[in-house]
């Protein structure tokens, strides 16, 4: 298996959206203003061609075999969050959607995991795994002390993934009104 993990480009969106939404559910729908499958499919294709939220192409890393997309890493820091997260309820705004409201998901001194998602064909090979050692890699490169992610609470699997790769639970967190855990993997 020879997987590589690269950038995500904007024509990558057709596999990347799916991923996204399998991971994020209902929060697709806040972060979008819709509540069809459909429309909210159309409106996170048009946020991953955009450069200036949390769901762009820009901060979207893929892993890729024979340029099939396996997986993806949605990825960016605390400071960054802020004007993105901006960004977005002003375009929420501008489209009259029903919630503006965008929680926040990290503190300003972390490199951040917003989504991590493979898909269902190549679960198991350690795909997952693989985005998040990018991650810490990346994390460290960039001069950053902490990655961060959110786990809802009943993920007990996904939890326990993370732990093995030296995340800690450091507090609770809630996202539309939904349980987490805040975990932090320090370097």
């Amino acid at each position: 298996m020879s997987i590589t993990i690269r950038q995500a480009q904007p024509q990558d969106a057709h596999a990347v959206i799916p991923l996204i939404i399998d991971a994020i559910g209902e929060i697709a729908n806040r972060l979008t203003g819709e509540q069809t499958t459909k429309a909210v499919e159309q409106e996170l294709t048009v946020l991953f061609k955009r450069e200036d939220n949390r769901h762009s192409y820009l901060n979207t890393y893929v892993a890729v075999e024979n340029e099939q997309v396996l997986g993806i890493l949605v990825y960016y820091n605390g400071v960054e969050a802020i004007q993105m997260d901006a960004n977005l309820v002003k375009w929420l705004e501008e489209k009259n959607a029903p919630s503006v409201i965008i929680d926040k998901e990290a503190h300003e001194d972390e490199y951040y995991i917003d989504t991590i998602c493979v898909s269902p064909a190549a679960r198991g090979k350690g795909i997952g795994t693989l985005l998040l050692q990018f991650a810490l890699e990346e994390t460290q490169k960039r001069g950053y002390s902490k990655l961060s992610l959110n786990v809802e609470t009943e993920k007990e699997d996904a939890r326990r993934l993370y732990e093995r790769m030296g995340f800690v639970i450091t507090e609770p967190w809630s996202i539309i009104d939904e349980p987490f855990h805040h975990m932090v993997k320090q370097f």
